[in-house]
């Protein structure tokens, strides 16, 4: 059984909003705190400013965060929180991967499925530390919860998953405050694909939001969203009932209405009739999860033998410029089915 210690460390990997939001949540409760940034040079930026001014700007950084863009800090943690965009993450566990041991537990908060291997950032993160004979417990953190809401400590719940409940119990204890609540789960394949694929679905309803569609519709595509995404993580080994709790039903949700959601965001600019590499140049670095993750998700479903008319429209419009109220048509002009 994993053992840390009375007050373990904590590194965030990843300096974006959702990894600076994360360490504010961990430092208001009272937890030792180091942000790792991919350069020196941008977590000199961060220190400078005493804060995240590209990614989360308004929040000043507290004296118990330690920001730093040094690999060997990566040594000296006993959680490793992962919040590297999911494009990045096999090169950048390459990095850091000669300063991880036996005696950390990794918690991956990044919502993705990897191109080309279709391997969700659990299987990534183990594939990649085994290069060095590297073993350790490994889990996911998801579930409803905007980055710019964590930081400003509004009450939040998610979902910590790992196949050892006891960990899954040390994470929830370290990680839960006042404005941030932990549910546990034996279920990491259902709360990692419910966090992934619920940002194509995001896009999907922005597109029906721009195009001027009504509520019918984005209930109707938030339905069906959770439908598909539930067939294929059932497929893949997941739980029915954990894609109707806070990692399933309550993410889709939140990202398929929240105007702060990035991928609603570049739905709604398509549905609009922009284009999607002006749309993503105007993010700012932010990353939109949907847009890579899309292909991905669809190649699983492949694997899986697993249909999802809603995804495989999404890749049409990202990838082949479909007009996006042709694809709403195509959707509604689909062959009657039995609903369940």
């Amino acid at each position: 059984m994993t053992v840390l210690p009375i007050s373990p460390r904590i590194l965030v990997l990843g300096s974006g909003a959702w990894g600076t939001a994360l360490a504010l949540s961990l430092a208001r409760n009272g937890r030792s705190v180091t942000l790792w940034a991919h350069s020196p040079e941008a977590a000199r930026e961060i220190i400078d400013a005493g804060e995240n001014k590209q990614f989360l700007p308004g929040f000043k950084l507290p004296p118990e965060i330690t920001v730093t863009g040094d690999n060997a800090a990566v040594a000296h943690a006993d959680i490793l929180l992962s919040v590297v965009p999911s494009e990045f993450l096999r090169a950048t566990l390459g990095r850091l991967r000669p300063h991880m041991h036996a005696a950390q537990i990794l918690v991956s908060a990044t919502k993705g499925v990897e191109d080309n291997t279709f391997l969700r950032m659990t299987q990534v993160i183990a594939s990649s530390i085994a290069e060095t004979n590297l073993t350790l417990p490994i889990g996911a953190l998801s579930g409803p919860s905007f980055a710019q809401e964590v930081a400003e400590g509004q009450p939040t719940a998610i979902t910590v998953a790992f196949d050892d409940h006891a960990v899954a119990a040390l994470v929830q204890r370290e990680f839960s405050s006042e404005s941030l609540r932990l549910y546990t789960s034996s279920d990491v394949i259902g709360v990692e694909l419910g966090g992934a694929l619920k940002n194509v679905i995001a896009i999907a309803a922005g597109i029906a939001a721009g195009v001027g569609l009504g509520y019918n519709s984005s209930a109707a595509l938030i339905t069906r969203g959770i439908a598909e995404i539930t067939r294929l993580a059932v497929a893949c080994g997941g739980r029915r009932e954990t894609l109707a709790g806070l990692s399933g039903v309550g993410d889709l949700v939140l990202t398929c209405t929240g105007t702060l959601s990035r991928n609603r965001t570049v739905g709604y600019e398509l549905g609009k009739g922009r284009k999607l590499a002006e749309i993503l140049a105007s993010l700012g670095g932010k990353v939109a999860e949907g847009v890579h993750t899309t292909r991905a998700a669809l190649g699983l479903a492949r694997q899986r033998r697993i249909e999802m008319p809603i995804a495989e429209q999404m890749q049409l419009i990202l990838e082949q410029g479909k007009d996006p109220r042709e694809a709403i048509k195509d959707l509604m002009l689909r062959p009657g089915k039995h609903e369940h």
